[in-house]
């Protein structure tokens, strides 16, 4: 794990994704690259992920990070014209440590 990613080591992530995602698969990708350790949640396949994500989120959309089982954590960023911004995931998972 890089330096600027060991404020995650002592915390669980859990991603809530689907096989057919290409957001999920752009976020998977960058989670390895980087080699932070999670637990990847298949909507499409684990029983009552997709109900848990939208009940607690308000949102169908994916993929998205649940962070020590308390916070929800987006790792998409519609605004941007790749869907992908590390410094928001960066500073999303940075408040949500904390």
């Amino acid at each position: 794990m890089t330096e600027t990613l060991d404020f995650l080591k002592d915390h669980t992530l859990a991603v809530y994704s689907a096989t057919w995602c290409p957001d999920c698969q752009r976020l998977d990708r960058w989670l390895q690259e980087k080699k932070v350790a999670h637990q990847t949640v298949r909507i499409d396949q684990d029983e009552g992920a997709a109900e848990k994500l939208e009940q607690e989120t308000g949102k169908q959309a994916i993929p998205f990070i649940l962070v020590d089982g308390k916070k929800w954590v987006r790792g998409y960023h519609t605004e941007d014209r790749v869907r992908f911004n590390e410094s928001k995931l960066l500073a999303e998972l940075r408040a949500a440590v904390a």
